[in-house]
């Protein structure tokens, strides 16, 4: 019997892609003055290259992107403060995400948040999707001093849910860190399709969308 499920937070229910977007657009407006002579496309384009899908920490990209355009009028510590302080106002959420967490409650399921990151700022950025109250537990990287895929963060979590391996399901996008991470705890696993990563060979199950997730739950439980 699955009593408990447990999500990876960006790429499954943060649209980062969307969110990344969004505030690298209203940092170059903010700070329009500093860096007018840099095209804003440009900017764009290779703050979102250097980042390299979130797996490259923010202080290399802003000391690349100062040091390439050659930026004086600012420096990266404040470009790094700046997306510190406004990353949450462009935190956005796949569509269903509140309906899906609403239902999953309501069927009774605990709920639980494992992701791999800074700890104020995974924090704020599921303060920005407005999410906090679903969760029973949430465990971030940086805090535990562990990083999925290694089991030891997937066992913490099930202890602190009071449940067992085979009692869980997680979703996660990557196929690795999320879903062989899983599957090695023992767990159940649900791969949040992205195109950015090759298939998920050892999910039991694949969503395009949140809102799938409520019946696949239950085909899982049939499993």
């Amino acid at each position: 019997m699955i009593k408990a499920i447990l999500f990876d937070l960006d790429g499954t229910l943060l649209d980062r892609d969307t969110s990344i977007q969004n505030f690298i657009v209203s940092q170059y407006e903010r700070f329009k003055p500093q860096l007018n002579k840099i095209p804003k496309e440009d900017y764009i384009k290779r703050f979102i290259e250097l980042d390299c899908r979130g797996y490259v920490w923010k202080d290399k990209v802003y000391q690349s992107l100062v040091s390439e355009f050659e930026i004086s009028a600012i420096t990266w510590e404040e470009l790094l403060s700046d997306y510190n302080i406004h990353f949450i106002y462009s935190c956005t959420p796949f569509p269903n995400l509140h309906q899906t967490l609403d239902t999953l409650l309501i069927q009774g399921y605990l709920l639980g948040i494992i992701t791999n990151g800074l700890g104020v700022f995974q924090k704020r950025a599921i303060q920005g999707l407005g999410i906090n109250r679903y969760f029973q537990t949430i465990l971030i990287s940086e805090v535990e001093g562990v990083r999925k895929p290694d089991v030891e963060i997937f066992v913490r979590a099930l202890y602190k849910l009071n449940v067992r391996p085979h009692e869980s399901v997680f979703i996660g996008d990557h196929p690795e860190v999320d879903i062989l991470g899983a599957s090695n705890a023992g767990m159940k696993s649900i791969w949040k399709r992205n195109s950015g990563w090759h298939e998920a060979q050892h999910a039991d199950g694949i969503i395009d969308d949140l809102g799938e997730i409520p019946l696949l739950i239950k085909n899982i439980i049939r499993i």
